[in-house]
């Protein structure tokens, strides 16, 4: 069993992800968004979606261009909210990608696990606007549904048709890197297939309140300056929204049917942080330490580093003394692309993940936002523009709200099944 206060990790089989489906502020496709990356393309920008005027934070990753109508099968755009329509779009975008036709496939062998952290926020608000001015008789049915957590998954479970183990994990940033512990786990125990990741959208009223309770974000106006990590001017992060899908299969499996391979899931491991006042120390390290040695390698072995990189500077600074104490200071290249997107919650790891895979894939370490002044404490190598060294390695780290930690490794795939 996995368990988050001791940092421990399981060991499966090697999983490899065949297929990457994206919807970010960054762009509406992968192609989109990893172009984005790689000119250094914000998708940060004012708030639009909603008059914010009268809110301290008016700078969010926002979606561009999305209408549902046009993606969403139609019956389901009314019975659902938007972060489950960027998942069934990323869904379906993955699974193209992978070349796999769920129709072809046994259905009890197919798995489905998102995260999620907000569940149908802006679906809800919509419901309880009707509540508190028309009554009772005037809430939709599927309020029941579209708010909660796991509304994603069952749709995508039942737009592809695929019946076999289902789920939802809740644990905010961590969850896109928990969901893919989980996904090798369900292959390990008979699924054929496994369809995760994540998706989030919390930009209105109702959402933008709750995230407002958690004291991190950013109240700075100007775009380019609200979401700073390891920077001394660095007041907080930037919301975005979104949603990351990933098909990960058995290599074994995805070899045989001649699958595209974007590279290895070969560590994982989470942890969970102590509470504030302890005299325990955060774990993040002892996770990472973990992941490492699942995946059977050494710090040196890590080409590359896709940081958490809260925007808080008590939260950067623990994650860079837990870099340096691995790596020593300045050791490994790190990287933070969310400074484009925003937090994106759930879905932010997730597309982490996917965005390392895609580096490993075109040999290169993508950049983050430029540090004018870096913050005080250990020193890092931030990669402020596109870098080319051929990476082979890339370890993925996330912290969500409350404690929760999570670290995942990921390797180049073998030459024969690249």
């Amino acid at each position: 069993m996995l368990s988050r206060e001791r940092g421990e990790s399981v060991t499966t089989s090697h999983a490899v992800v065949t297929g990457i489906g994206v919807v970010a502020p960054t762009g509406v496709t992968t192609a989109e968004h990893w172009a984005s990356v790689l000119a250094g393309k914000s998708g940060l920008g004012r708030i639009t979606r909603f008059d914010a005027g009268d809110y301290p934070v008016r700078v969010a990753g926002q979606v561009p261009g999305f209408r549902a109508t046009e993606q969403v099968p139609a019956r389901l755009v009314p019975q659902t909210d938007r972060g489950t329509h960027f998942g069934l779009v990323a869904a379906a975008d993955a699974l193209i990608d992978a070349r796999v036709d769920p129709q072809e496939l046994p259905e009890y062998e197919m798995a489905v696990v998102t995260a999620a952290s907000s569940g149908g926020t802006e679906f809800g608000q919509h419901e309880m606007e009707r509540l508190y001015t028309k009554g009772p008789d005037w809430v939709g049915a599927y309020q029941s549904i579209a708010w909660f957590y796991a509304a994603t998954t069952g749709q995508v479970s039942i737009r592809h048709g695929m019946r076999g183990p289902c789920g939802v994990i809740c644990t905010e940033q961590a969850g896109g890197l928990d969901v893919l512990g989980q996904s090798r786990r369900l292959l390990g125990s008979g699924s054929r297939l496994v369809l995760g990741g994540g998706s989030d959208a919390s930009l209105c009223p109702y959402g933008l309140v709750a995230q407002l309770s958690n004291g991190g974000l950013s109240a700075d106006p100007d775009p380019a300056r609200a979401y700073l990590p390891f920077d001394a001017d660095a007041a907080g992060y930037v919301p975005g929204e979104g949603a990351a899908m990933l098909v990960v299969e058995d290599e074994a499996a995805a070899a045989t049917r001649g699958a595209p391979v974007y590279g290895r899931i070969t560590g994982y491991a989470a942890g969970f942080d102590p509470p504030p006042g302890s005299p325990r120390p955060p774990v993040l390290a002892r996770t990472i330490r973990a992941a490492l040695a699942e995946a059977r390698l050494d710090p040196g072995d890590v080409d590359m580093v896709f940081a958490d990189a809260a925007g808080q500077p008590d939260a950067d600074r623990r994650e860079a003394e837990a870099l340096a104490e691995i790596f020593t200071p300045g050791g490994v290249p790190v990287t933070a692309p969310k400074t484009l997107t925003g937090r994106m919650y759930a879905a932010g790891a997730a597309l982490d993940v996917a965005t390392a895979l895609l580096a490993l894939r075109a040999g290169v370490i993508p950049p983050t936002a430029p540090v004018a002044r870096p913050a005080s404490g250990p020193a890092l190598d931030l990669v402020s523009e596109t870098r080319s060294s051929d990476p082979r390695t890339a370890l993925v780290l996330a912290r969500g709200h409350g404690g929760f930690t999570a670290a995942l490794v990921v390797t180049a795939p073998r030459k024969d099944t690249a």
